[in-house]
């Protein structure tokens, strides 16, 4: 896995966490929940990570200027996913291999998880595979719907989903591998004509399949990587299961 690269998504404020602090740089077990997503990267065999900072940067760099698996790229308006990741356009320009998308406020992404979509990736060559998870409770996640040969289709956000579609219990959980010349592709037919006047990474899948590309979607996620960091609870519940897989002392 050598000559795939990560981008790392850290340029958000995370306003619901009560902290003037990046949420990236919120620490869980005393490390920030970036240096996690970064060490699991390195474990899978990824290399090289391209960070994109935004709110308080310099913050982010410094704290992780020790690091020699790290560069940056900057988003200085914060206008949406798919944009965070067109701000590496450069740096992935003359890269042909696997790229893993991530977002950076991720502290329970697996190793194991992100070999499996690796493995995957260099044995077949699809345009995209995204990391997928059963769920018991999917509500308020974006639901991977596939057709009647089992094949991905679309993710759907649950306030678009029909009531079949919400009974879904598969969901997108933001962990994407793209082949690097197809992603660049899929970023530049980005468009932001919704509600946010953003742009998703969420819509690069759809886009490859459309233009007949393969993209699949792999339930290879653990239950543990449903735990996000979004409030102080649920950074509570990030440490505990921290601590309970010896990842952090208790």
């Amino acid at each position: 896995m050598s000559n795939a690269i990560a981008v790392v998504l850290a340029a958000g404020k995370g306003t619901r966490m009560n902290s003037e602090l990046p949420k990236v740089l919120v620490e869980a077990g005393g490390r920030p929940l970036v240096e996690f997503v970064l060490d699991a990267l390195k474990k899978a065999g990824v290399a090289r990570s391209i960070v994109v900072v935004g709110y308080r940067g310099d913050d982010v760099r410094r704290a992780l200027e020790h690091r020699d698996d790290v560069e940056f790229a900057v988003q200085s308006q914060q206008l949406g996913t798919g944009h965070a990741v067109q701000m590496c356009a450069q740096q992935l320009a003359d890269h042909q291999g696997a790229v893993v998308v991530l977002a950076g406020d991720s502290p329970m992404t697996q190793p194991e998880s992100l070999r499996e979509l690796l493995q995957l990736y260099e044995r077949e060559h699809p345009a995209c595979v995204l990391g997928t998870l059963l769920r018991d409770d999917p509500t308020g996640l974006g639901r991977i719907v596939r057709d009647e040969e089992g094949q991905f289709q679309a993710i759907v956000e649950e306030k678009d989903a029909t009531d079949e579609q919400r009974a879904v219990n598969e969901v997108n959980m933001s962990t994407y591998v793209f082949d690097g010349p197809q992603l660049l592709h899929a970023l530049r037919q980005l468009k932001n004509d919704n509600r946010q006047g953003e742009f998703y990474i969420t819509d690069c899948p759809g886009i490859l399949l459309a233009e007949n590309q393969d993209v699949r979607a792999l339930p290879v996620l653990k239950p543990c990587e449903a735990l996000s960091v979004n409030t102080p609870d649920d950074l509570a519940a990030v440490e505990a299961e921290l601590c309970r897989i010896g990842q952090v002392d208790g």
